[in-house]
């Protein structure tokens, strides 16, 4: 049976649509994801079978220092996702937010937890890294 799940941004003149999740999902706490997400962490997932069904040219980048690119829409700010240097649009980890309905992901690590902001609490049931993901 073929599932496809839909999201949007804020605006919903981006809209996409996925068919599948990387069976790994973390909550980033480095202070790029803490900027970029306005929260305490980003939460974002690996997708497969991305197709971009509106407002792809509403799509801005911002590379940073390091070379990763978050990728947001210029309308209403949302913020889409990330991807490592060189990635294209296409290999893209969104935001688990934007997704209109429940999905099947489960969180299953805390990442750069030595950046997590002072007000913020780790979930003690979810495996903490100091740093990125110990495989």
């Amino acid at each position: 049976m073929n599932h496809t799940y839909q999201g949007s941004c804020l605006c919903h003149q981006i809209t996409f649509v996925v068919n599948g999740f990387n069976e790994r999902a973390a909550n980033c706490h480095c202070t790029m994801c803490q900027k970029f997400h306005g929260a305490a962490f980003g939460t974002l997932v690996g997708v497969s079978g991305l197709k971009w069904l509106s407002g792809v040219e509403l799509i801005k980048d911002f590379t940073a220092l390091n070379g990763t690119t978050r990728s947001f829409c210029k309308e209403c700010g949302s913020s889409l996702g990330f991807r490592v240097k060189d990635a294209s649009i296409e290999e893209i980890e969104l935001a688990i937010a934007l997704f209109n309905y429940d999905i099947p992901v489960v969180i299953d690590a805390q990442i750069y937890t030595n950046y997590r902001a002072n007000w913020s609490t780790l979930q003690s049931d979810i495996p903490a890294f100091c740093e990125g993901r110990v495989l």
